[in-house]
């Protein structure tokens, strides 16, 4: 049996086929990769902090994003869907495609076995070439633990971890997020013994 040949294709072919299709594929290295779906925690989880953002940014020129809005990383080539993607003041648009953000200030992934490695690994390193990133978050879907990295101001990547109960401060938002809000209801997913 041969291994499956890599979906291989220039960012035009890219864009071209995404703006087509009913389905989300990440592009990275010039391979077309397609996304799996969410489990019910994971959007849970998702909803759960792109609301109390929303409201925690009320008045302040910012906007939440969730998983459907493309971004590009310019520098590698990357397009993905972040979880959640935060944007204050204008969002800049890719010269490719007006509607992938290059100019992201938060973003944030909710974890899932099968992309963990992924998000904490090859991905951070292409999420930090993006000149705007300020804060980066991974977010577990099996326990109550939040990793934050914060871009300092000589350019290091400071990471807070919270596990269980707390606040994450996100500086960049001027605002807190507590962990009881991006786990609320988690439980009602629980299943009995």
């Amino acid at each position: 049996m041969q291994p499956a040949q890599p979906d291989l294709a220039t960012e035009d072919e890219y864009l071209d086929r995404e703006r087509k299709s009913e389905t989300k594929h990440e592009y990275v290295n010039g391979e077309v990769i397609a996304m799996a779906g969410a489990s019910r925690k994971h959007n849970l989880i998702a909803m759960n902090i792109a609301g109390a953002l929303r409201e925690l940014l009320r008045g302040k020129p910012c906007l939440v994003f969730p998983s459907d809005q493309r971004v590009s990383v310019r520098k590698t080539k990357l397009y993905t869907y972040p979880d959640i993607t935060v944007v204050c003041g204008p969002t800049e648009g890719h010269p490719r495609d007006r509607e992938t953000i290059v100019n992201p200030l938060v973003l944030i992934e909710v974890l899932s076995d099968s992309t963990e490695a992924y998000d904490r690994g090859a991905k951070s390193a292409h999420y930090r070439k993006l000149p705007s990133l300020k804060e980066y978050v991974l977010v577990a879907q099996n326990e109550r633990r939040v990793e934050h990295y914060r871009r300092s101001e000589g350019g290091e990547w400071v990471l807070t971890e919270r596990e269980g109960e707390g606040l994450i401060p996100m500086p960049a938002l001027g605002v807190e997020l507590s962990l009881a809000e991006i786990y609320a209801k988690v439980e009602l997913l629980e299943e009995p013994a």
